[in-house]
């Protein structure tokens, strides 16, 4: 594996250059949604629907599994909010079923019970002297660490020009501390709170018991809705496959699962009534439903949860000049559902020149601390309609995997189903 990034790393001629366009010659992996409605003959708006109902189930049910990740973070969850409502509300005009899901939702009090653990996690969290998210945390911290430490460097330069001398074996332990300080800073912050949830997990989960089963139960009832209505399309349920944090709801199977920090992330597709024959797979869709979200020589072990998002964003053409990296943990799965609706080819330009600043004060880092090395960068384009980065980092020695994103441009206008991502 290191020879083969040691290869990519140095220029070898015309042997490189065609395996780069050999690479860059594969026929793009269809987008999920429009595999399906070419071989199945499903239409955009049945395809939407059952979209629509899977976005809601996610959310809903990371928030169930993994509450704390929202904690003060106010416009996150109000933007989940307002899109479930909107979905909530068109089922209104839909057949009998949907208008029973309508009425499960107000009935249930599902948005009631969202605020109210919203609420239980931020006085939990207060009540530990944690009282504002990680990223909010880390951009405050960062500015009060750097500002000082720029103001001592600044000192440095200027003072030679008052004829007062700097011996230069003070300046280099100097600047590794100020590599190092922001460094640890931000490992100890991501430590606490990793600490924090691992510590009241099991308690919060006690004690709001009721109002996470409101959350669940009605997870469920969209869960059966999807399957009866993939069954009266005739959809073989293989195809339709999605991820959760809870494996205890009825009919599903289990395709696969993956081990995070303190919780599982569970794979599944729907499962046949008893004693129903499965509906045949279309020859066409064979191959494209045996690969995993990523292309095959992006697909590793762990699953991909490990998000961070390049947010103020500035750059042009392809070159990001600055940003600020944040952990998007509790959008994977928005994340994940993107990536599948993307076709995936290789950057033109190198790491190095895409973000050519990148160092210690800029870096991507594991949360475990470690710094997070790139070693591939791909180009996606979301539904013919949008591009962006993905870059993936080598293995951490602590075992995770980071990937970050980032618009190419700053002038790029990213499609409202992504704003969340890239702008929150």
């Amino acid at each position: 594996m290191k020879e083969k990034e040691q290869e990519k790393s140095e220029p070898t001629g015309e042997g490189d250059s065609t395996e780069r366009r050999s690479r860059r010659s594969r026929p793009p992996r269809k987008p999920q949604g429009q595999a399906l409605q070419e071989a199945l003959g499903i239409t955009p708006e049945e395809l939407k629907d059952v979209e629509a109902k899977l976005s809601v189930i996610k959310f809903l049910d990371y928030y169930s599994e993994e509450p704390l990740d929202f904690a003060f973070k106010d416009r996150t969850i109000d933007q989940y909010v307002t899109k479930i409502t909107e979905k909530i509300d068109k089922f209104e005009f839909g057949g009998e079923e949907d208008k029973l899901l309508k009425k499960g939702f107000e009935d249930k009090k599902v948005l009631e019970a969202v605020n109210k653990i919203k609420e239980k996690t931020e006085e939990l969290a207060s009540s530990k002297g944690i009282n504002r998210s990680v990223d909010k945390r880390l951009r405050r911290l960062n500015l009060v660490i750097t500002g000082p430490l720029l103001g001592i460097a600044l000192l440095f330069f200027v003072l030679p020009y008052f004829g007062i001398a700097i011996d230069s074996f003070i300046m280099l332990p100097l600047i590794c501390v100020f590599c190092m300080v922001p460094q640890f800073v931000r490992t100890s912050v991501v430590k606490k709170w990793v600490q924090f949830k691992e510590e009241t997990r099991s308690e919060f989960y006690t004690n709001n018991r009721d109002d996470i089963l409101v959350l669940k139960s009605y997870i469920g009832e969209v869960l059966a809705n999807i399957r009866l209505h993939l069954l009266e399309l005739e959809v073989p349920l293989e195809l339709i496959k999605f991820s959760l944090f809870n494996r205890d709801y009825e009919d599903l199977n289990v395709i696969s699962q993956k081990q995070l920090k303190g919780m599982i992330e569970y794979y599944v597709s729907f499962a046949y009534p008893e004693g129903m024959e499965p509906f045949p797979i279309p020859a066409s869709l064979q191959q494209q439903y045996n690969q995993p979200i990523f292309p095959e020589s992006k697909k590793r072990d762990k699953a991909e949860k490990n998000f961070i998002v390049l947010t103020e964003m500035k750059g042009k053409d392809g070159v990001i000049s600055n940003y600020v990296p944040s952990l998007k943990d509790n959008l994977a799965v928005n994340i994940n559902q993107m990536l599948s609706d993307s076709k995936f080819s290789d950057a033109e330009l190198e790491f190095s020149e895409i973000i050519p600043n990148y160092s210690a004060d800029t870096a991507i880092y594991c949360l475990c601390g470690e710094v997070t090395e790139i070693s591939t960068v791909n180009v996606c384009r979301w539904k013919d309609k949008f591009n962006f980065y993905l870059f993936e980092g080598t293995q951490c020695k602590c075992g995770d995997n980071i990937y970050a994103i980032s618009l190419m441009d700053e002038e790029d206008e990213v499609p409202e189903e992504l704003q969340e991502i890239f702008l929150s």
